[in-house]
């Protein structure tokens, strides 16, 4: 498979109905100064794991499957991937994907057997990672790139996202996190937020079934990420106002 994970990309389809959001960025079709102007596309990836240990299904990718269903409205073109539980699969896809999509944001998701919530994990570590991998291996620093800082923070607001998506009605109790629990999860959202400069996320769902369904989880996804594109495209229109002035 390209880039060392399973791939699909996913079109435009519905939103969460009338309450998606519609990019404001337009641009001229044709070139001329009355060309007709179409919506600019937005490439966001969303990934989720493979099998591992006592999880040979990962609710992780099962939920990613069930947002590529729903999609992430019309000015989203969403790419979904699923990513082997290997540190040296991780360290050279995600640089990888960021190459190939340039995204305005990638979500990785991640199952946590400890998990009772869909959790928002704030940000990545650096040091720690002790656990074999499916291919017996650990990283023979324990690390993920050797000189980084110890943790990266998210350049999105969990806090704001989290309040958001409680207010939505949703069947779904959604949480925050400090820890990614230093295994792959936390492994590759170090990876990714090194990569992106921040630009990443990373969401952990409970197994299926203890408590919720893969359609409440990718509905949960859906609504989650929706409100990250809204939360960090208003963030960046503070920065460019700040720098305007």
């Amino acid at each position: 498979m390209p880039l060392g994970g399973r791939e699909r990309r996913v079109g435009s389809r519905g939103g969460r109905g009338a309450g998606a959001r519609l990019p404001v960025t337009l641009r001229a079709a044709g070139g001329s100064g009355g060309a007709e102007m179409e919506p600019l596309r937005r490439p966001v990836v969303v990934t989720g794991f493979g099998p591992f240990g006592e999880h040979a299904v990962n609710a992780s990718w099962i939920a990613v499957q069930e947002l590529e269903k729903l999609g992430l409205g019309d000015g989203v073109d969403l790419y979904v991937y699923e990513i082997p539980v290997e540190y040296q699969t991780v360290q050279r896809l995600i640089p990888a994907l960021w190459k190939k999509h340039s995204p305005q944001l990638v979500v990785h998701v991640g199952v946590s057997g400890m998990a009772t919530t869909v959790t928002l994990e704030k940000c990545g570590h650096n040091v720690g990672y002790k656990g074999l991998d499916n291919c017996r291996f650990c990283p023979g620093s324990q690390c993920c790139v050797e000189g980084g800082p110890e943790c990266i923070d998210s350049i999105i607001d969990m806090d704001a996202v989290c309040k958001r998506v409680s207010t939505l009605g949703l069947d779904v109790t959604v949480t925050i996190s400090k820890d990614a629990g230093r295994y792959l999860c936390d492994f590759t959202y170090y990876t990714s937020l090194y990569q992106s400069h921040g630009r990443s996320a990373f969401v952990h769902v409970p197994p299926l079934g203890k408590p919720y369904t893969a359609e409440q989880l990718g509905r949960a996804l859906q609504a989650i990420i929706e409100e990250m594109l809204d939360v960090l495209e208003h963030s960046e229109g503070k920065i460019n106002c700040r720098h305007e002035h």
